[in-house]
């Protein structure tokens, strides 16, 4: 018996024991590390072809509007290579001449130093220094004990033969340096920047000559099951990682332009070195804009024998940076990177341990690459999930969550907030029934108790009663929010339907039948929460001026549907979240149902688009309904239509009927 137990499923007071590492997750993360590994081992190989993918997005919209004017390829890429080597060597050429003065003048600022040092130890810090020098001695007197009286023998005086020898002094004189040990000493240094350099433009020439061919490449790795898809995905992402590139040098050019202006102007000496430098640290986030000021506000204080010059330059960072990274750069990127604040923070550190301060000003720039792919390849979503600044979730999902959690305010907020931008039909439809399904899926898995789908339950009529004052309307455009980064894949997975626009026919128009308070019975399905999709219809069926009621699915059960009150109905709708095996009950639902309304239509509305008896017409005809629905919107047409066709026949003097299935 004990063995049985201890075979069986563990109890609820328990924790199951963890299970053992599959073997996909140990080659996951076997994988990881050796992708790691080779990163870091192969510096040399990798981070001239990763730097050369990044300056090939910032030269590509330069080649594509030299082509545009007739140029052939092969001379728009030389063209755009060259002068982007010009530019560097420009700028390495100036750092260098830059660095070589500041280095020549730097004994001129020793004397300045020397003197702010020796009258900061004059001044307060001298006081400081000399108090605590006079605590430290108080103290040492305090605690020192008595010295004791001497009662052996006097020490013995050293004598002078004992003393040792003095030694002898050596003089160490390095060799001549031959002219070949000279060069190598000079252009050692000098060798692996520049065959750096040379390697990365020559991938960048060949990733411009063949950029279809590696993008077509790259359809092929990541999606050649949805060509088109594919297709667009890529060309979208190269487009906005270029233009953001873009945008990007010509932002932080234009801020080392105004910083090396605003020093020479101070009179911080070398000012083209200081601005070169704050352009090339705005590429680091967040503490790059620090670095930058660090150098030459120090460089100030010694200079200048006041604290004025070193006082304006922390001043012109502290004004300049917030009003480029706060002001300015949303205005031209939009909103924002698409980067989360932690992921940059994490990349940083982690590119930087991989590849050194190289690989902290690519850092960001990197990582947006891997965002960018995630938010437009499926199969690498995951970079988008771990990277990206937007939720995890999709609506549904998030509407899920926090209905389980038993916060319908922060599901209201979450539901007001799309409303904004769709209409309340489609947020019904692609948020909040999406979201009923994957709670009536656990529910049917035993997952949710029965406490937790009372709460959800009474979620979903708070949030009807809240949403009650919206209409069902096109919501005005709103500015579009973007990013860099793109819409992630969740969110592309969403459709934004538009609103069912007619209304229902006046009350005077409608037979008598139709004229009652609430002429349509939504009845609720057998599933724990077939209710609460009744309840978001018959709100929708109200916004259009047709009046609805739910019916639990108890009411309409053998026993219970002779009591059903059914004055005034005209139309039955019946809600399924999702149907699992035989629909033998649905059957027999309807087939009661045509004995108590005989002259009413029957809607059914199956939610799961997926279910068996939408897509075999045997299992429809035998069911009998006189129409099938997959969304709330189609159900709202349905209703109307039939109210629509109800009216004219009336008109006619003709007797209304059912409206054939689709």
């Amino acid at each position: 018996m004990p063995d049985a137990v201890t075979r069986g499923a563990a109890p609820d007071n328990e924790v199951p024991a963890a299970e053992a590492p599959t073997l996909g997750s140990l080659m996951t993360l076997a994988v990881a590390v050796v992708v790691v590994a080779a990163l870091h081992f192969g510096q040399d190989v990798f981070l001239p072809i990763v730097i050369a993918v990044l300056l090939a997005f910032v030269l590509a919209p330069f080649v594509d509007f030299m082509r545009r004017f007739g140029l052939p390829r092969v001379p728009a890429v030389a063209i755009a290579v060259v002068v982007a080597l010009g530019v560097v060597l420009m700028l390495g050429l100036t750092i260098g001449l830059q660095v070589g003065q500041l280095a020549t003048d730097l004994p001129r600022y020793e004397h300045t130093i020397k003197d702010k040092i020796s009258g900061a130890k004059e001044g307060i810090l001298g006081r400081v220094s000399n108090l605590a020098k006079r605590l430290g001695d108080e103290i040492e007197k305090a605690t020192e004990e008595k010295p004791q009286a001497r009662t052996g023998p006097a020490p013995v005086a050293e004598s002078a033969t004992d003393r040792a020898p003095k030694p002898l002094p050596v003089e160490v004189r390095q060799p001549e340096l031959t002219p070949v040990e000279i060069a190598r000493r000079l252009l050692v240094p000098v060798l692996h920047p520049l065959a750096m350099i040379g390697i990365t433009f020559v991938v960048v020439i060949f990733i411009l000559l063949q950029r279809q061919d590696l993008r077509d490449r790259m359809i092929r790795l990541f999606g050649s099951r949805d060509l088109h898809r594919t297709t667009l995905a890529m060309d979208e992402a190269a487009l906005r990682l270029s233009r953001y590139y873009l945008t990007q040098l010509v932002l932080n050019a234009c801020f080392g332009l105004v910083t090396a202006m605003a020093l020479w102007a101070i009179g911080v000496p070398s000012p083209i070195l200081w601005g070169i430098f704050a352009a090339v640290m705005r590429f680091v986030p967040y503490v790059g804009a620090f670095i930058a000021a660090l150098l030459p506000a120090t460089l100030a204080a010694a200079v200048d024998p006041g604290w004025s010059m070193a006082l304006l330059t922390v001043a012109f960072f502290l004004v300049a940076e917030p009003i480029m990274g706060h002001v300015i750069e949303p205005l031209v990127y939009g909103q924002s990177t698409g980067l989360s604040p932690f992921a940059v923070v994490v990349s940083a550190i982690f590119w930087t341990w991989l590849w050194g301060p190289v690989g902290l000003l690519i850092a960001t720039p990197l990582t947006l690459c891997l965002v960018v792919l995630g938010r437009h390849v499926e199969r690498l979503e995951f970079f988008d999930v771990l990277l990206g600044d937007r939720p995890a979730l999709t609506p549904s999902e998030n509407f899920y969550q926090r209905i389980l959690a038993g916060d319908p305010d922060e599901a209201i907020e979450h539901a007001e907030q799309l409303l904004k931008e769709r209409s309340i039909s489609s947020y019904y439809d692609e948020v909040a029934l999406k979201g009923l399904q994957l709670a009536a899926k656990d529910a049917t898995r035993g997952v949710l108790t029965p406490p937790q789908v009372e709460r959800i339950e009474d979620a979903i009529k708070g949030l009807v009663n809240d949403l009650a004052p919206f209409p069902d309307v096109e919501p005005p455009p709103a500015e579009k929010k973007d990013d860099v980064a793109g819409t992630p894949i969740a969110e592309k997975m969403v459709r934004k339907e538009a609103p069912v626009e007619t209304e229902a026919p006046e009350t005077l128009e409608l037979p008598e039948r139709w004229r009652g308070e609430a002429p349509i019975m939504c009845i609720a399905g057998r599933g724990p929460l077939d209710e609460a999709a009744s309840t978001l219809l018959a709100q929708l069926l109200r916004k259009h001026g047709l009046g609805a009621r739910v019916v639990p699915h108890e009411a309409v059960s053998r026993s219970n549907i002779i009591g059903l009150d059914v004055t005034g109905v005209a139309m039955v709708c019946v809600s399924y979240l999702e149907i699992r095996g035989s629909p033998a009950h649905l059957r027999y639902l309807i087939r009661r149902l045509r004995q108590k309304l005989p002259e009413a239509l029957i809607l059914v509305g199956l939610w799961s688009a997926d279910d068996a008896v939408l897509t075999d017409e045997k299992l429809r005809t035998a069911v009998g309904a006189d129409s099938y629905v997959t969304s709330l919107r189609e159900a709202l047409k349905a209703c109307l239509e039939a109210a629509r066709k109800a009216a004219s026949e009336t008109e006619d003097g003709s007797r209304p009927e059912r409206i054939a299935a689709e």
